[in-house]
């Protein structure tokens, strides 16, 4: 399975799953070594970078990982091989409850 058929396999399974998902790109405007699919899924901020089997992240990506994880988010490397796992550890973020502290609904009117 190529990376790209692997991503398409994984972006799925967030759809179905009813989670917000959104793939990004090194383009030159977008920085670099960002995760491939960054997600919110009730409430938590996950980033994945996909690889294929014989992938290996940059240093960049790692840093980026890190980083996410610092500000309290999960972020994972991602080969299919651990397919399985992953998919058990999104039912279960999406199994508990809402992760919402906040009330962003305050944020919603607009200012007077």
């Amino acid at each position: 399975m190529t990376e790209k058929q692997f991503e398409t396999k994984v972006r799925k399974f967030l759809t179905d799953l009813g989670c917000w998902e959104l793939k990004t790109w090194s383009n030159g405007i977008q920085r670099e070594g960002v995760p491939d699919i960054l997600v919110c899924c009730k409430g938590y901020f996950v980033g994945i970078e996909v690889k294929a089997a014989n992938g290996k992240p940059s240093a960049l990506q790692l840093w980026n990982i890190e980083k996410i994880r610092e500000a309290g988010g999960i972020a994972v490397v991602l080969y299919p091989n651990q397919f399985d796992e992953f998919k058990a550890l999104m039912q279960s973020i999406k199994s508990r409850p809402l992760n919402a502290h906040i009330n962003q609904n305050l944020l919603d009117k607009k200012g007077k």
